[in-house]
């Protein structure tokens, strides 16, 4: 009998995983099928499933099912895809009578092969280019554009001819080249973006009713309101590109406001300087009342929603999802979420066709589906509205400036005062200034407050608790940004985090680490009142 036990328990473990694998049923009863990879959540799969089966239906007479493949966020989609195509590539390669070494492996994929690379090489770059290597994928969907640029640069993504079979879609009327100094669609063709993302706070009302902030956040600024110590949630900008992209934001806004305070004749170099410092400064104090630093972005958004933190900084999506989750399940307006005025800019999340789509037909439908007004209805529209989702509201704001002029649709909207294309003092995005230093700007802000955490959150609480002139004279000490000012940042740190030797890095972090940590232990010393701290 007991043999028996362990005998029908091993078989309901090797049952357990085929019993909850994905239900790919409905695509083999319709007429066509389209195969799309992406980061999206479930609600989102959803509302286009749905909608672009009835769009299809419509344009085609035919019926179609979407196989949606999730390996994980983007990263690992990166990952899988080249894994996949590396397989794919070896196959076509060998049948040709061509021999495969590790040269080929990792130069075939690679945008930026130099011209001394191996002729053997350059002839497989070429081949790839030139072939119809598939995965077993169609679409990728979902993602940013510096994810959809590394696939491009790959190979491993082709013209869709969306751009091509719909000029009146691509200009500055409907959906600009540029804007805020963001690319929005790529003139090859290779991606094009769908929808807008962009970066904000995410509150929780009863907490900030429980702390006496009787004013909601607006400003990144009220992220560093020292009534919030231990109440902000973040995220490793180090671990998470997102959270690093919306800092980097904070240090850019910083940057402008000091380029246009020097009115006719501005010193550009001077204001990226000074804007880099006070950036670094306004970083600084947001962490000082952090709760913690978490290696996912999604977990702030949820830890404000249940009330293990008063605020945090999100991406606009997941802090509306929080607040729409809250809003259907007690009928509460306890969360809100904003994006600060000049403080994001809009970035766009793409698509773009994969190389070797099988279903390439229905792929190019899709991808267009998604650009027409009724696939840019679902990102914003509440449920139940004419053209929109009819389960979910996806809460994000559409990548088309005419779906903002359509004033018919403002009742439906569920986000109406989403207007990316006319903020009054938008931010403009530019590279030259933050670009290169992306790394460098995250590892600063972890040796600045998350190694030394417990001493920066020491200090910041005697430094609000002293009273004049000793509050003053504390805060300097603990803003000192003397060993992370803007050009020692991009000269000697860039090297040392660029060696090839990687203890460098190590040494970078703790010399570092080690002169944020003293300047706290004498910032609180001079809060308390020491004399000679």
């Amino acid at each position: 009998m007991k043999r028996w036990l362990i005998i029908g328990t091993l078989l309901a473990i090797v049952a357990v995983p085929f019993a909850l694998r994905p239900q790919r049923g409905a695509t083999a009863q319709t007429d066509d099928t389209v195969v799309i990879i992406t980061p999206h959540n479930e609600a989102i799969r959803h509302e286009y499933a749905r909608g672009f089966a009835a769009w299809y239906r419509a344009k085609t007479g035919r019926t179609v099912g979407i196989d949606w493949r999730m390996v994980g966020g983007t990263s690992d989609i990166a990952r899988f895809l080249e894994g996949e195509y590396t397989s794919a590539f070896e196959l076509h390669w060998t049948r040709l009578g061509k021999g495969w070494s590790a040269e080929i492996q990792a130069g075939f994929q690679n945008g930026r092969l130099p011209e001394s690379a191996p002729a053997v090489v350059r002839a497989a770059r070429a081949a790839f280019l030139a072939s119809e290597v598939g995965c077993g994928i169609d679409v990728f969907f979902g993602g940013g554009t510096y994810d959809l640029d590394r696939q491009a640069a790959a190979g491993r993504l082709v013209d869709s001819g969306v751009v091509r079979a719909h000029p009146e879609w691509f200009n500055d009327d409907v959906i600009p080249r540029r804007f805020g100094g963001e690319e929005y669609w790529r003139a090859d063709g290779l991606w094009v973006g769908t929808v807008l993302s962009t970066y904000g706070i995410i509150f929780n009302r009863d907490a900030l009713q429980r702390l006496g902030i009787t004013r909601e956040p607006r400003h990144w600024a009220d992220l560093a309101d020292p009534r919030l110590i231990g109440e902000v949630g973040l995220a490793d900008p180090t671990k998470s590109g997102s959270v690093a992209k919306a800092f980097e934001n904070i240090i850019q806004q910083e940057m402008q406001r000091r380029l246009s305070a020097q009115g006719a004749a501005p010193d550009e170099a001077r204001a990226v300087r000074e804007g880099w410092r006070s950036g670094l400064q306004l970083l600084q104090r947001i962490g000082a009342n952090a709760r913690y630093f978490t290696d996912t972005s999604q977990k702030p958004p949820i830890d404000v929603a249940a009330g293990n933190c008063a605020a945090g900084l999100s991406i606009d999506f997941y802090g509306r999802q929080q607040q729409e989750a809250i809003r259907r399940r007690d009928h509460s307006e306890r969360i809100g979420f904003v994006t600060p005025p000049g403080g994001s800019v809009s970035s766009v999340d793409p698509i773009g066709l994969l190389r070797g789509a099988r279903h390439r037909a229905v792929a190019e439908a899709f991808i267009e589906y998604a650009l027409t007004m009724d696939g840019q209805k679902l990102w914003n529209l509440k449920v139940g509205a004419p053209g929109g989702p009819q389960r979910f509201a996806l809460r994000r704001l559409p990548v088309r400036k005419d779906f903002y002029t359509q004033t018919e649709l403002m009742p439906w909207r569920s986000d109406p005062e989403g207007a990316p294309f006319a903020q009054a003092d938008p931010l403009v995005y530019r590279e030259a200034w933050t670009g290169n230093l992306f790394r460098e700007m995250g590892f600063v802000v972890r040796v600045m407050c998350l190694d030394p955490h417990r001493e920066l959150q020491a200090a910041w609480r005697a430094i609000n608790a002293a009273p004049e002139p000793q509050h003053t004279r504390a805060l300097a000490v603990m803003q000192d940004m003397s060993a992370v000012e803007y050009d020692l940042v991009a000269t000697g740190l860039r090297a040392r985090l660029g060696a090839k030797d990687k203890v460098e890095e190590v040494r970078a972090a703790q010399e570092l680490g080690a002169i944020f940590r003293a300047n706290y232990g004498r910032a609180a010393a001079i809060a308390r009142g020491a004399a000679t701290p």
